[in-house]
């Protein structure tokens, strides 16, 4: 036996000293805890070492909720024309009516590859007033993969749901930093969402009512929020001082706005709220960090099922609101949830935040654009829905093309 290892008789560890012993059991006691607590950290470790390989990947799924790995599909310009001079006759709408519940949209025919060539195509209005059509043509992409089935049944029924949820955001060290300070205002009356250095997510209708251009659109601004500075009262320390006081909007003009057919053309069908989307180019880039864009998971996937937007609701005049809530119903292009909202906040990206695998990190995207309060008639009475319209494969694919200007940098969603 080797005289450097100390041994212990495990016997003694569970039988009656005797008085005279006490001391020499109580240090046998000792070390029989300490061997058998060893003992079994080792054989936990090991059966832990046995189990992680298998259940590694699991245990990242069950508790990382993750955006998803996919190929995006190709959409590219083919042709481009001199589209007639609009008019810019229309009236801004803050809300979108539509006679299309959840039901029918569900039950909408499948697009072929001509009508989603259709869709996609767009028109881009630039500053001075022309306009020019796009036709596209999609690459990687079975129309076969379009699914509209419902994530759940649960309806909303007002623009409120209860006691009001909205957070109005005050204080520049909020406002002013990420993700409040990617919301912006737009000059027709609603909220954008800043997705790249120069551009801007908006809906559609806040800058087209589906036949022409509303007013404004031409000399369309996008306002970033600052702190408005003011001279402060003379004082025995300092006769003149700058302090920040309330906040105020630094405008920038759009440059050109881009605006899928599918919002155009399906404005007197109920195809048109599924594209309820546009995206203005800046003419100077703003210094801001922005949200990236990624494509919207199915509802269950989503952290809690939950999704956040905030955006500049008419009733808090100056003030930015963020709301968080669960999403319900889904189809494949719109997404259904009980988020409170007042017009304005039509526009605002909606987003989540989720684990990126091949970042290694957690990061916010937006997934939608909310559209606003849909308006529906169920059998002679009026029902509203919150509607956000969905970034799909293919939205994602022209929206990032639109903005990176080509489709290599565009592959992964």
């Amino acid at each position: 036996m080797n005289p450097d290892v100390t041994t212990v008789d495990t016997s003694k560890c569970f039988s009656r000293p005797p008085a005279r012993r006490l001391r020499r059991q109580a240090q046998d006691y000792h070390w029989c805890s300490l061997s058998m607590a060893l003992q079994v950290r080792i054989l936990a470790l090991f059966l832990l070492s046995l189990c992680y390989g298998q259940s590694s990947q699991l245990h990242s799924a069950l508790w990382r909720p993750q955006w998803p790995m996919l190929r995006v599909p190709v959409v590219l310009p083919q042709q481009t024309e001199e589209g007639s001079d609009p008019q810019f006759e229309a009236e801004a709408q803050l809300e979108v009516t539509s006679s299309c519940d959840p039901d029918c949209h569900k039950q909408a025919p499948v697009p072929s590859y001509w009508d989603l060539r259709e869709y996609l195509s767009y028109e881009t209005l630039y500053s001075n007033g022309s306009l020019m059509e796009t036709t596209v043509g999609i690459y990687g992409f079975n129309p076969a993969d379009l699914r509209r089935e419902a994530a759940g049944r649960s309806r909303a029924k007002r623009q409120i749901y209860g006691p009001d949820s909205r957070f109005s955001i005050v204080g520049q060290d909020f406002l002013l930093n990420y993700p409040f300070s990617t919301a912006v205002k737009v000059s027709t009356g609603c909220t954008g969402t800043l997705v790249g250095d120069r551009h801007v997510l908006t809906a559609a209708h806040c800058v087209h009512d589906g036949k022409t251009y509303v007013k404004g659109a031409q000399r369309l601004r996008v306002g970033f929020l600052k702190p408005r500075q003011r001279d402060a009262p003379p004082t025995n320390r300092s006769t003149s001082a700058a302090r920040p006081d309330k906040m105020k909007f630094q405008w920038i003009r759009v440059k050109r706005t881009h605006v899928p057919k599918g919002w155009i053309k399906g404005s007197t069908n109920e195809i048109g709220m599924d594209y309820d989307y546009a995206l203005l180019e800046l003419k100077k880039a703003h210094k801001r960090r922005y949200m990236k864009m990624g494509v919207s998971p199915p509802s269950r996937q989503l952290p809690g099922r939950r999704v956040q937007f905030s955006g500049f609701d008419n009733d808090r005049k100056g003030q930015l609101v963020f709301r968080f809530c669960k999403a319900h119903e889904e189809t494949y292009d719109l997404l259904y949830q009980h988020c409170d909202a007042q017009p304005g906040a039509s526009g605002s990206g909606v987003y989540a935040r989720m684990w990126n695998r091949r970042r290694r990190r957690w990061e916010r995207k937006v997934i939608g654009v909310f559209s606003g309060h849909q308006w529906v008639d169920r059998n002679g009475s009026p029902e509203e829905f919150n509607v956000a319209v969905r970034v799909t494969p293919l939205k994602y694919a022209q929206i990032c093309y639109w903005i990176k200007g080509n489709y290599v940098d565009c592959r992964d969603g």
